[in-house]
């Protein structure tokens, strides 16, 4: 079991679910995607210079919602930087349990919120909070490693959380989130700082600014801004070409 964290001061072991590539290392490169050994935290798949990491599963689910993660990550800031209208159309793309789904949602009372996850774990727990909150405007999906299946120009906010670096195939999510998102839509992509060493989380969970920005325009989106207000996290807005 490894963590995001480099400390083992924190308290909760965080439980990792291997992805198809484990063995990575063993197969043929190809077009997109170099195949060789790396970090023990990475599953050995490397995307334009980058190792993805292992993904976090939903043995983590506690760590998601534990009490300090306001006061390490500032969700309440986030939402402010995401200026959410009571209209507006939010997708979450790894949702997890819905630590920011169910933060969004009184913010979007006439809005809807598509909470986007591949584990069935997750779904489950999501679906037991809708139920429990009785919020009918949050719409749960399962994804795929290559799909958020969402519907065409649907999306006018798209936001990921620490999930980015962990994506098996990060061109095709991030070609299936621009399909998504319409035309005045706009990403927000929340990663640790990767230029910070002093941030505790495992380089291979941290992204910079520019390996994000390089990884973007590769799909065709921009960045309008960097909202670095975040404790430890950059929120780096992306917008359609």
């Amino acid at each position: 079991m490894l963590s995001r964290f480099k400390s083992t001061r924190i308290p909760v072991v965080i439980g990792l679910l291997l992805i198809c590539s484990c063995n990575g290392q063993t197969k043929a490169s190809t077009e997109d995607y170099v195949f060789k050994k790396g970090d023990r935290n990475g599953i050995g798949k490397w995307y334009m210079d980058r190792e993805i990491a292992h993904v976090m599963g939903f043995q983590g689910m506690n760590w998601l919602e534990r009490p300090e993660r306001e006061e390490e990550e500032n969700a309440s800031i986030l939402l402010k930087n995401m200026d959410i209208k009571p209209t507006d159309i939010i997708a979450d793309i790894g949702a997890g349990s819905g630590y920011h789904v169910f933060r969004m949602a009184p913010l979007v009372s006439r809005g809807s919120i598509y909470a986007v996850d591949i584990q069935d774990e997750m779904l489950e727990a999501l679906e037991a909070k809708k139920e429990t909150q009785n919020i009918h405007y949050i719409k749960i999906i399962k994804g795929s490693e290559k799909s958020v299946n969402l519907p065409e120009n649907s999306v006018d906010k798209v936001l990921m959380v620490d999930v980015y670096h962990e994506f098996n195939y990060p061109k095709e999510i991030i070609a299936s989130i621009k399909k998504a998102l319409n035309p005045k839509g706009k990403l927000f992509l929340i990663e640790y700082r990767g230029e910070d060493r002093t941030v505790p989380i495992k380089e291979l969970h941290k992204m910079t600014e520019a390996q994000t920005v390089k990884e973007m325009e590769t799909a065709g989106l921009t960045l309008e801004r960097n909202d670095d207000n975040l404790p430890w996290q950059h929120c780096m807005v992306f917008i359609k070409n």
